[in-house]
C-alpha cells in the first residue's frame, strides 16, 4: 500500500510539473511576432521558434535562452560540416555593463576561439536581441541557400563573461550535450547519440573505468591482503595479486581513454586532475614492476620491501578517491552516481571495520592459545612463524 501510494505522489508530481512546464507553443512575442514551428531544446533553458520558406530557404529564427543572469552570454548557431561545436556557424548576444545588448555572428574555427566577432558561411540579416525578465531573445534570418538539406546541425550554448567580452563556458554536464538534429521543414528536433555527444560518451567510458578500477578494485584488493593472510596462507597472495593486476588493466584502459579526450580537447585542460591522473599511473605502474624484485619471506631486506608496497598501495587508492572525486566534478553526472559511489566508499569503510575487529580476535585468540602450548611444554617445541593481522611477521612456537 505505502509504494502504491508513493507512486500515486511520483505520478502526480510529473503531472503538475507538466502543467505548469514551459513550453514554446504557448509563448506569445511582444512584438506580435508569430513562428509556425518551435521546439522545446532539452538542455539549458532553451527555445527555439522559426518560419522556413523552402522556395527561397530562408529561415527567420527566434531563439530564446531562459532563466538567465545579466552577466552571461548566450549563443545558437548552426554546423553546416558536422556535428558538434567546431565549424558552427554562431549567434551570440548579451548585455554589456552599460545595459546595452550586443549581438554578433562568430564563426567557430576550434576550441579556443572566444567568439570573435565575424562573417558567417551563410548570410544573415535582420540581426538583433533583447534582455527581458532574465531571458535572452535572439532574432535573425537566415539565407540558407547553399544547404542541399533542410535537416541541420544545431549548438547552442552558454556561458560567463569576462567584462564585456564572453569566456570560455563549462566543458561538461548539460554544457557538453547541447546539439542537436533541426528538421526546419517538419519542425522536429532532438539530440545527436553521434558526434557532439561522442565526447561524452568517451567522458563517461574514462570515468567508469577509473572509477571501478582506481576506485573500488584497489580498495578491495588491499582488503584481501589485509584481512585474508591470518585465514589463507597463500591463498590471499594470489587472489590479491590476480585482482590487483585486473584493476590495474582497466586502470590503464581509463587512463588512454583520458589521454585521447585531452588529445581532442584543445584549449581545456583540467590541471590537477591530469596531474594527479599522471601520478597515480605512474606509481601503479611502479607497483606492478616492483612485483617482480620481491624478496622472499625470509630475505634480511623484506621489512623495507614491505614497507615500500604498502604506502606505495595506501598512496595509489587515496589518489584515485581524489582525483574520482574531481572527476565526477567536472563531468557533473546525475547526483545518484555521486550518492552511489559515496555509498559503496561507505560500504566498504564498514567491511574494513568489521573485518579489523574480526582480525584482532583472531590474532589473540591465537596469541594465547600459542602462550599457553609453552607453558605445558616447553621443550618440545619448534619455531614458526605465520603472518598478524597487520602483515607484519610473527614468530610463535608449537609442539
Amino acid at each position: 500500500m505505502s509504494s502504491g501510494f508513493l507512486i500515486s505522489c511520483v505520478m502526480f508530481t510529473l503531472f503538475v510539473s507538466s502543467i505548469y512546464a514551459q513550453s514554446c507553443t504557448k509563448f506569445s512575442f511582444t512584438s506580435n511576432q508569430i513562428f509556425t514551428s518551435c521546439n522545446d531544446l532539452p538542455y539549458l533553458n532553451s527555445f527555439l521558434h522559426w518560419n522556413y520558406n523552402p522556395s527561397s530557404k530562408t529561415a527567420k529564427i527566434a531563439y530564446r535562452h531562459t532563466k538567465l543572469a545579466s552577466n552571461r552570454w548566450v549563443a545558437w548557431a548552426i554546423n553546416p560540416t558536422s556535428q558538434g561545436m567546431v565549424g558552427s556557424q554562431a549567434l551570440v548576444a548579451y548585455q554589456k555593463s552599460d545595459g546595452k545588448m550586443r549581438v554578433y555572428s562568430s564563426p567557430v574555427t576550434s576550441y579556443q576561439t572566444q567568439l570573435q566577432e565575424g562573417d558567417l558561411s551563410f548570410n544573415v540579416s535582420d540581426l538583433s536581441a533583447t534582455y527581458l525578465n532574465n531571458e535572452i531573445t535572439i532574432f535573425a534570418t537566415l539565407k540558407l541557400e547553399n544547404f542541399n538539406s533542410t535537416i541541420v546541425n544545431q549548438v547552442w550554448q552558454e556561458g560567463p563573461l569576462s567584462g564585456d567580452s564572453p569566456a570560455m563556458h563549462d566543458t561538461s554536464g548539460v554544457n557538453s550535450q547541447s546539439a542537436g538534429l533541426l528538421s526546419l521543414l517538419s519542425g522536429q528536433s532532438r539530440t545527436t547519440t553521434k558526434g557532439a555527444n561522442s565526447p561524452l560518451n568517451k567522458k563517461n567510458l574514462h570515468g567508469l573505468l577509473n572509477a571501478v578500477s582506481w576506485g573500488i578494485m584497489m580498495p578491495i584488493g588491499i582488503l584481501f591482503a589485509r584481512y585474508l593472510k591470518v585465514f589463507s596462507d597463500p591463498a590471499w597472495f594470489y587472489l590479491h595479486s590476480i585482482w590487483q593486476i585486473t584493476a590495474y588493466v582497466i586502470g590503464v584502459a581509463g587512463w588512454a581513454t583520458g589521454l585521447q579526450l585531452g588529445s581532442e580537447s584543445h584549449g581545456i585542460q583540467f590541471t590537477a586532475h591530469r596531474t594527479i591522473g599522471i601520478v597515480l599511473f605512474s606509481l601503479a605502474t611502479l607497483q606492478a614492476s616492483a612485483m617482480l624484485l620481491r624478496p622472499k619471506r625470509d630475505h634480511k631486506h623484506r621489512i623495507y620491501w614491505n614497507i615500500y608496497h604498502r604506502s606505495v598501495g595506501y598512496s595509489i587508492v587515496v589518489l584515485g578517491i581524489i582525483n574520482i572525486f574531481k572527476g565526477l566534478n567536472i563531468l557533473k553526472p546525475e547526483k545518484k552516481w555521486e550518492i552511489s559511489y559515496i555509498a559503496t566508499l561507505v560500504g566498504l569503510g564498514i567491511i574494513a571495520a568489521f573485518l579489523e575487529v574480526i582480525t584482532w580476535c583472531v590474532v589473540i585468540k591465537m596469541n594465547k592459545f600459542v602462550s599457553s602450548t609453552v607453558e605445558k611444554n616447553p621443550q618440545g617445541l619448534h619455531e614458526a612463524n605465520w603472518y598478524n593481522g597487520n602483515g607484519t611477521t610473527r614468530t610463535h612456537y608449537r609442539v
